[in-house]
């Protein structure tokens, strides 16, 4: 205000200034597209005839006009945000680029295969440094991976316990076929304990190796025996098996959801004395009562708690291990609604491209990074580097390393 408007309201020197009332508001800046030109000197020899040309930066993919950005554009609107490629191609062109979602597709594999990939093997070997793994599969369609149409092909993934909340990896891996010859393969240098959710497979590998371990799902036991109390009438529901068992899983629930924040030593302590007597009596009750279940998806769930009895008890011998097996299906949570989104893969090479990108995604989420700033900050430096016979600058680039650029990370809340 004016000093003849305070005057008027206060008089001659009436007032004194107090702190400024702050209102914010968001502004919204619409996204843009520049072109970058770039200008290299080149020279030639008067004499001989021979040429050379300036030390300039390698480009990202040598004679194609994606940079850094622009992939990492396309990476966040597919692989984070479940953008199918055919609705980025219609929004670049309202920019004014004209990139087709053919030139987009092949963007991805290759940045994938000769970047990503990199750094991908490097948290894979990192995740063997977990005593705790999980792991999960989901059906996908690839459109040409020289079988009839329709045939399942599955991406799988493995993460680091979810019980170690620091230093998360996610990595999904693309395969043909469910058998056990792939996770025969990702794990052969892992020793430790991995949670699944009950698929034989698993089991098949731990009686192979001395080694690994396996643990067990309790939503997915839980889970059953929703399915069975759904079929009895409301108003017997309450005298059911199925409502008692279900009512003994979540006290033990209840009961394990309190010891999160202790160490994993005070955790497995804790578990024996507070959690294992009920989880005895649980077993005891469906052993008991096993040959008096009466409906078809009752003994389903009894047979299929009984028969991973050994499994689901493995988190009482060990702190680190989780419960369940969500993380995982968190993990994989990101791929399936992308899927409903463009439905099939077109390829094989499109596939393994996307389990790459998809890990990165995923990995960088789950430790609060920005997926769109850290792909193209991994875009920018990983070309430059590529030649180095030591591969020690990639530990700079992991999702924890503290010289990532702060515009990578997430603020932290209020």
């Amino acid at each position: 205000m004016t000093e003849e408007e305070l005057t008027v309201e206060f008089g001659e020197n009436g007032w004194k200034q107090l702190p400024d009332a702050i209102t914010r508001r968001y502004r919204f800046i619409p996204a843009k597209v520049e072109v970058d030109e770039h200008h290299v000197g080149v020279y030639a020899s008067k004499t001989d005839g021979h040429m050379i040309k300036a030390k300039h930066p390698k480009s990202l993919l040598h004679g194609s006009p994606v940079s850094a950005s622009i992939a990492a554009a396309v990476m966040n609107g597919k692989y984070v945000n479940a953008v199918p490629l055919y609705r980025l191609e219609q929004e670049f062109l309202r920019y004014g680029l004209a990139i087709t979602r053919q030139n987009m597709a092949n963007w991805m594999i290759r940045l994938g295969e000769e970047y990503l990939a990199v750094l991908y093997d490097h948290l894979h070997s990192l995740l063997y440094r977990y005593h705790v793994i999980q792991a999960d599969e989901t059906p996908v369609l690839v459109k040409r991976d020289g079988r009839s149409a329709g045939s399942k092909s599955y991406m799988w993934v493995y993460r680091s316990g979810h019980m170690y909340p620091e230093k998360q990896i996610i990595l999904y891996e693309y395969q043909r076929t469910r058998n056990a010859s792939h996770p025969r393969e990702f794990l052969k240098n892992y020793s430790g304990i991995c949670v699944t959710d009950g698929y034989q497979v698993y089991h098949t590998l731990e009686k192979e190796r001395e080694d690994l371990t396996i643990a067990g799902c309790w939503v997915h036991a839980r889970r059953r025996f929703d399915e069975a109390l759904a079929v009895v009438p409301k108003e017997r529901q309450k005298e059911s098996a199925s409502y008692l068992i279900l009512k003994q899983i979540q006290t033990i629930y209840r009961k394990e959801g309190k010891l999160k924040d202790l160490s994993s030593e005070e955790r497995l302590s804790q578990r024996q004395v507070a959690i294992k007597p009920p989880v005895d009596a649980l077993f005891a009750y469906l052993k008991q009562h096993e040959s008096e279940v009466g409906t078809e998806k009752l003994k389903d769930a009894f047979s299929y708690a009984l028969n991973q009895e050994k499994y689901l008890r493995i988190f009482l011998t060990d702190g680190d291990v989780p419960m369940d097996n969500n993380a995982s299906e968190r993990a994989i949570r990101g791929f399936c609604v992308g899927k409903k989104n463009w439905q099939m893969i077109d390829t094989i090479n499109g596939a393994k491209a996307s389990a790459i990108i998809y890990s990165i995604a995923e990995t960088a989420k789950a430790n609060n990074l920005k997926p769109y700033e850290y792909f193209e900050h991994l875009l920018t430096e990983i070309p430059k580097r590529m030649d180095d016979s030591d591969r020690s600058f990639l530990d700079d680039l992991l999702p924890w390393s503290k010289k990532l650029p702060d515009v990578v990370r997430k603020p932290k809340k209020q």
